[in-house]
């Protein structure tokens, strides 16, 4: 295999609409990929098709990855993503203990680096290393138009942790009605913990849970997350500028027993909140591989590629995976969307 190498609807946590029963896949479930390969349309622009040994994903690329780079046509969705930024005082955009330094010496090849050059390298560092990792992936119903859900996604990230999301957008015809039938009522976000057995409602008790058994303990909690009615109210705010984006469903055609799309991306990335948003209102099921700044999950990634960028994608269900938010919410239209 080649690789390439490239330098709100703002809603009370206890909403109750409702859906019908879904069938829950379950982490252990995803398989690999077999190594039927897809033809691209013949009226789309394709840069490059990569084939994939078995087991391998095929890289499909309509647009050439660049870092920091916004797609024609793109700039005002990339901007309003990016409104929670300034919002959110950077939630969502580094692992708990943080921190960078610039350090003599280049990195070797096939060495992750967020840059180098001239004899010098900046180093990402974290504290996640030393916290406590669950067996089994989290399991988190939310949808990505809420309030709530988007502080519980921001510690997702600082802790570095992988979930399996399991989108309820409304009118969503899945999986809003399992938690109503699960827990008693659609309130979101619903976690639920198959490592201990765990499962609860209200943002703030969730993530106290997830500091303290995979973080440094909830006395550590930053005040970004702590700050009450503040931080509800900012990330509210956070969301105005989508209009609703990932909040209601969009009719979608999924294969039966669907395996969840594996997603690599943070919360304070505006080209993933794009892909995310898309997987909502498809009411896509995902594994998120996350990788904020300091996650070692960067060095992974580049293993797998040759190069870090995010949003990127592998899709079990159709063996395809890829780089950039813009083709990637296209792929999910085209091949998910009813």
């Amino acid at each position: 295999t080649t690789t390439t190498t490239t330098t709100t609807r703002a809603v009370r946590e206890d909403d109750e609409d409702a859906a019908s029963e879904p069938e829950i896949v379950e982490p252990s479930a995803i398989r690999e990929p077999t190594t039927t390969t897809t033809t691209p349309d013949a009226t789309s622009e394709v840069i490059r098709v990569e084939t994939r040994a078995e087991g391998e994903y095929e890289l499909r690329q309509t647009t050439t990855p660049k870092r920091f780079a916004v797609a024609d046509g793109e700039l005002l969705n990339v901007a309003t993503a990016a409104a929670p930024i300034a919002l959110r005082w950077t939630s969502g955009l580094m692992c708990h203990g943080y921190e960078a330094k610039v350090v003599d010496g280049e990195v070797g090849e096939g060495e992750y680096a967020v840059w180098s050059g001239s004899g010098k390298a900046v180093r990402e560092t974290s504290d996640v290393a030393k916290f406590p990792r669950p067996e089994k992936p989290l399991k988190m119903y939310q949808f990505q138009g809420c309030p709530f859900c988007k502080k519980v996604r921001e510690a997702v990230i600082s802790l570095d942790l992988d979930v399996i999301y399991y989108p309820c957008p409304r009118d969503g015809p899945e999986y809003r009605e399992f938690v109503r039938a699960e827990g008693g009522r659609a309130q979101f976000p619903y976690l639920v913990d198959d490592n201990t057995g765990t499962k609860m409602y209200e943002s703030d008790d969730i993530i106290a849970y997830m500091y303290e058994k995979y973080g440094p303990g909830k006395a550590n909690i930053g005040p970004a997350l702590t700050s009450g009615m503040l931080t509800s109210v900012t990330a509210g705010l956070a969301l105005l500028p989508r209009l609703g984006k990932g909040s209601a469903y969009a009719p979608s055609k999924k294969p039966e027993n669907m395996q969840p799309i594996v997603f690599y991306g943070y919360e304070g990335s505006p080209f993933c909140v794009l892909v995310a948003e898309k997987l909502c209102e498809l009411e896509l099921p995902y594994l998120q591989r996350s990788c904020g700044r300091g996650s070692p999950k960067r060095q992974e990634l580049f293993d797998k590629r040759g190069t870090f960028q995010v949003p990127y994608i592998e899709d079990p269900n159709t063996g395809i995976a890829m780089f950039e938010s813009k083709d990637i919410v296209n792929y999910l239209q085209e091949q998910y969307a009813a």
